[in-house]
């Protein structure tokens, strides 16, 4: 890039800085095609290139305040693409070592974990179960009542018994966790 290009981009960074909108949407449109030069200078995927540049757009929204009108603003603009972009490298480094792309494998695979309705089925089950749920505090049986065993959405249940919705969910999760101790959480669910 040429002197006249810094100093043109500088300019606008200056402007931008004390405010001017238009002159930042013309500085962010310039920047553009920069970013992804340096992205792909880097060794950036063309599929990932776009997210390095929103990463080093918001990167420099963040930061224009820290930006030195009197310096060069080619530079600056290109530290924060080249550290965007190895974050980028790094980030899909790491993930790629840990993935596995085997879309079928989610649907093939055997679910060995107890069916809750087979346990209930057992004799004595909803037995214990509802002797469980009767032993609860009045709030949190009403909850269980109402949302987990009624399929009543918060928003009636709150305008049936006159209780919020934030206190009927705390009374649910409370309650939840109280049968599970109680029955011993054997297959993880209540």
């Amino acid at each position: 890039m040429t002197d006249e290009t810094d100093s043109r981009l500088a300019a606008l960074m200056a402007a931008a800085q004390d405010g001017d909108a238009a002159s930042y949407a013309s500085l962010l449109r310039h920047c553009l095609p920069i970013i992804a030069t340096a992205a792909r200078r880097q060794g950036v995927p063309p599929d990932r290139t776009d997210d390095v540049v929103q990463e080093v757009l918001l990167t420099i929204h963040r930061a224009r305040a820290t930006y030195d009108p009197s310096r060069p603003f080619l530079p600056w603009l290109n530290a924060i693409a080249r550290r965007r972009a190895i974050d980028a490298l790094r980030s899909h480094g790491r993930r790629a070592g840990h993935e596995v792309h085997a879309p079928l494998a989610y649907e093939s695979a055997a679910d060995h974990t107890p069916d809750p309705a087979e346990r209930l089925d057992r004799p004595g089950e909803q037995r214990r179960l509802a002797d469980a749920i009767a032993a609860l505090p009045d709030a949190q049986r009403l909850s269980v009542q109402r949302l987990a065993l009624g399929g009543q959405s918060l928003d009636q249940a709150a305008a049936e018994t006159g209780r919020s919705k934030v206190a009927l969910k705390v009374s649910l999760h409370r309650a939840i966790k109280t049968l599970r101790a109680r029955l011993g959480n054997e297959g993880g669910d209540v």
